[in-house]
């Protein structure tokens, strides 16, 4: 795990073809289909090197939700353990590798008449009404929360509504047992040299074909699929609301932001072992693979 833009994919890639096992996507944007570019999802070259799970699965049209990734994967992960010893899993969604690492916590039910009022107050006042909403409700769960999500946003006001509780109150509460070991590796990089390792890789999607991509999905552009960085900028640049240059400006802005609330989670779990993106593979390896056997010693002496 770690932030967007630091290096993961190939490391995955590389440790993965060194198990000799599949990787189990983590990202709860490139389980779509239709937006590889924006979604830095992993190139055909890439998934025919490792046979990769949940990447262009899911319409864009489907709701998807954390809760449900859980279940997938933990089905999955059943499967594949029967034939691997080990499994990667990669990916920057925090709270979807958490699902299936902890488990997720028990939320009370949200009324449809309370869901239909945010929605109500959301359309009326927009996204900053949700912004000042989640910020004076819960501003703990306002510093690690994806802010341009309105369907994230929404979700805590809800619950701070039935509960008369702070979101962040429900999170982390518990932590389900599984029926695997879990290794946590986290990658990072200087700050100032990860924000160029973003600044650089908007660049390239935009020379990908990131402002085709999105106009092919512009009609659709209400999905809660497309309410993430990347998409929000491109459909306001073709609204008209500002040119081609502050857009592109805009994402690497709101990338660099949401990187900043990864690390700011990542940095939570006491769990993870954090390896330098700019070591060599071969001492990473390493560590990895001595991570995974010592692990691997502890449980049979258990």
């Amino acid at each position: 795990m770690g932030p967007t833009g630091v290096g993961k994919t190939e490391l995955s890639l590389r440790i993965a073809e060194h198990f000799g096992c599949p990787i189990v996507n983590c990202d709860s944007r490139q389980v779509f289909r239709g937006i590889p570019i924006g979604t830095a999802a992993p190139t055909a070259e890439e998934q025919a090197r490792v046979q990769h799970y949940f990447v262009a699965t899911r319409e864009l049209e489907e709701d998807y939700n954390a809760g449900q990734y859980e279940r997938d994967a933990l089905a999955l992960l059943e499967q594949l353990f029967a034939a691997h010893e080990v499994v990667v899993m990669t990916g920057g969604s925090m709270l979807y590798a958490d699902a299936v690492c902890r488990g997720l916590d028990d939320l009370p039910n949200v009324p449809a008449s309370v869901r239909a009022q945010v929605q109500r107050e959301y359309e009326q006042r927009g996204l900053t009404w949700l912004q000042d909403e989640v910020q004076r409700l819960d501003p703990e769960y306002w510093e690690i929360v994806d802010r341009q999500n309105p369907a994230r946003l929404a979700h805590c006001i809800e619950i701070c509504r039935v509960s008369g509780k702070k979101y962040s109150e429900f999170r982390s509460q518990k932590s389900e047992v599984r029926p695997f070991r879990i290794v946590k590796v986290g990658l990072e990089r200087p700050r100032e040299e990860l924000y160029d390792h973003i600044n650089r890789r908007v660049l390239q999607m935009v020379k990908d074909g990131l402002v085709e991509e999105t106009r092919s999905v512009y009609d659709k552009r209400k999905l809660n699929s497309l309410q993430t960085v990347g998409y929000r900028e491109m459909f306001a640049y073709f609204d008209g609301e500002y040119d081609l240059d502050r857009a592109i400006e805009l994402i690497q802005q709101n990338t660099r932001h949401y990187a900043k609330r990864q690390m700011t989670w990542f940095r939570r779990d006491k769990d993870i072992h954090w390896l330098n993106a700019n070591d060599d593979y071969e001492k990473n390896s390493h560590i990895i693979d001595s991570l995974v056997r010592a692990d691997g010693v502890q449980e049979e002496q258990r």
